[in-house]
């Protein structure tokens, strides 16, 4: 008989996570538990309820009372902490909530390293890089040097998972993500708000000239190599960018969304963001490459898959 491996995903209700989630279901030996707050992930994501080697719970990992009572209930051998207030908007409208964030943190790694956790895996972001000083953006070179809320938390996160490997000796990998769409990505980030905006022939609105440049990759890439790390126990106690290397200006996105659904949107523009809108970003994906040891899905194809994905057509109500 397998035996059974046991992982925790927090935040798993979101885009990533949820995408995770159905990746890891696909070996029967491993046994999900997703705990979600749902303030803005969507329990549609997740398997249905009754799904053997699958369980959610909603609670809140900023509140060590509940989060802990879901460690007392299992006996974790990994955990992935992907729970976090995302979204620039969001993110610069509620910067408060951003720095409660450091309490969810700080209760997985002390529940992990004082349990049978073996390793915890951090979901930091491309925004600790702030406005880059060097292209593509790599992971020993470049500074961590973004004063936005959101970016000084993910880069507080970084620290405390090194500092807990280096007084615990518990293993940890952190991802630092770039922007990844796919059919479970809300419509509060910009690649399924274009598209949605675009199959209902509704204006499509950009901030500022939409000369900022970034790179989109689709959610399997990025999942793909997160399991191979996990499988493999790869980027053992280290940092890698996911995300990737194709630059395309938000404006091109626009322009390339409008032509592949032959919408009758008008783009227009809003005033820029005053913070966290960085001008450039773009990963030195030379790692992530090598994992995946294919070519990834670029921004046209990608598009495409979720325009014939019934999942995200019922998430826009189209």
């Amino acid at each position: 008989m397998l035996s059974t491996t046991k992982i925790l995903i927090t935040g798993g209700a979101g885009n990533i996570g949820g995408a995770l989630v159905k990746k890891l279901l696909e070996n029967k030996s491993n046994f999900v538990v997703v705990v979600d707050d749902l303030s803005t992930g969507s329990q549609s994501k997740l398997p249905a309820a009754g799904t053997d080697n699958f369980k959610f719970v909603k609670a809140d990992v900023n509140n060590l009372n509940e989060i802990s009572q879901v460690f007392y209930s299992f006996n974790f051998d990994y955990v992935f902490h992907f729970a976090a207030v995302v979204g620039v908007q969001r993110t610069q409208e509620n910067p408060i909530s951003v720095l409660e964030d450091i309490d969810g943190i700080k209760n997985i790694l002390n529940l992990s390293k004082s349990s049978s956790v073996k390793h915890v895996y951090y979901s930091s972001s491309s925004e600790v890089y702030g406005e880059p000083v060097e292209l593509p953006q790599n992971e020993y070179r470049t500074p961590l040097n973004s004063r936005v809320p959101y970016a000084v938390v993910k880069n507080l996160g970084e620290c405390y998972f090194r500092s807990y490997f280096q007084e615990f000796q518990l293993p940890y990998t952190i991802f630092r993500f770039f922007n990844t769409y796919g059919p479970g990505q809300s419509t509060d980030f910009v690649v399924a708000r274009f598209l949605a905006s675009a199959l209902k022939n509704k204006d499509i609105t950009l901030y500022g000239d939409g000369s900022q440049t970034r790179t989109f990759t689709y959610v399997d890439d990025n999942i793909n190599v997160i399991n191979k790390v996990f499988e493999d126990n790869l980027v053992v106690n280290d940092v890698i960018n996911l995300g990737n290397d194709e630059l395309t200006t938000i404006k091109e996105l626009a322009e390339l969304v409008i032509n592949l659904t032959g919408s009758s949107s008008k783009i227009v523009h809003l005033p820029p963001l005053k913070e966290g809108d960085m001008s450039r970003r773009q990963p030195d994906n030379a790692k992530m490459k090598q994992i995946l040891n294919k070519k990834l899905i670029s921004i046209e194809e990608g598009i495409k898959l979720m325009m014939n994905n019934k999942d995200f057509l019922n998430s826009i109500e189209l």
